[in-house]
């Protein structure tokens, strides 16, 4: 069994105080007011999904170790999933293992979310194409939400889909937010064929960003997200409603940011895009009691 290099220890010491939510999610956080609504099973179990998801994230955005070791750490994490899956969780997944049990969550989405941080370890992306792209949202974004969507109860035949047009939505929402964020660490991830097709050539994401046909590149992603979230407002619509409180939350969170973006331009600078704790608050009640 490999081990993860030294400096790891920082990465475990986090993943441990994830699994305490109070010491580590920000009480002001949209994932954690959409958490603090569900009943006590299935929040803790959340908790312990974002606690895993926290951590390796952690090991994909670590700028300091070498991709080598990052690689390692994230070939750890996935020998720690497997362990849990047959019964010999780790001390650091522990607080997975009721919620595996109790809400079948499967082995195949955890890894998939570890295969989505080592694309980001393997390379800095820059302008994957529509279908590597897409792949990327699979993993980082729609696996989180196939493992979230049974701990909600959203009925099979639903929470798939589900999952998959929201995550999504989410994903690429969160990509036009951070433009210039993951471009300051040699990242882009808006797409190379419609980049192309702008008459942008240039590889360096900043750049890129300076470039006069970005905004149309970004029209594109907007619609994109514009309909998954379309999407998953059909099939929200025909699930039960106690089991869609925290995805409508994101959603209506997740889709003001969207607008906000749309609102503002995409010519630099760029002021990044807030949600007024307001907006998150009608929102949390909208998704509770209407």
């Amino acid at each position: 069994m490999s081990r993860a290099p030294a400096h790891a220890a920082e990465h475990l010491q986090r993943a441990a105080s994830a699994s305490r939510p109070a010491a580590s999610l920000p009480a002001n956080s949209n994932f954690y007011l959409a958490m603090r609504i569900l009943p006590p099973e299935q929040r803790d179990a959340m908790y312990a999904v974002y606690a895993f998801c926290r951590a390796v994230d952690d090991v994909a955005d670590d700028r300091v170790g070498s991709r080598g070791e990052r690689r390692a750490e994230l070939d750890t994490w996935g020998e720690d999933i497997a362990a849990l899956y047959v019964g010999r969780a780790p001390a650091r997944l522990a607080d997975l293992t009721e919620p595996v049990r109790r809400f079948g969550l499967a082995q195949a989405d955890f890894v998939a979310i570890i295969d989505g941080m080592r694309m980001d370890v393997d390379e800095d992306i820059r302008a994957p194409d529509l279908a590597k792209l897409d792949l990327y949202c699979d993993r980082v974004a729609s696996a989180v939400g196939r493992l979230s969507v049974r701990i909600f109860g959203v009925p099979r035949e639903l929470g798939p889909q589900l999952a998959h047009h929201l995550g999504r939505a989410l994903q690429l929402t969160n990509i036009l937010r951070d433009l210039d964020e993951d471009a300051e660490i040699g990242r882009l991830y808006l797409p190379r064929e419609k980049l192309v097709a702008a008459g942008i050539t240039a590889t360096d994401p900043r750049r890129i960003l300076a470039s006069p046909g970005l905004a149309v590149v970004c029209e594109f992603v907007v619609s994109e997200a514009e309909r998954h979230f379309a999407a998953a407002n059909a099939i929200i619509a025909k699930a039960p409603r106690p089991t869609t409180i925290a995805p409508r939350l994101m959603r209506d969170v997740y889709y003001l940011i969207l607008q906000k973006l749309k609102a503002r331009g995409w010519s630099a600078p760029r002021v990044r895009v807030r949600t007024p704790k307001a907006r998150v608050i009608l929102a949390l009640l909208s998704a509770r009691f209407f």
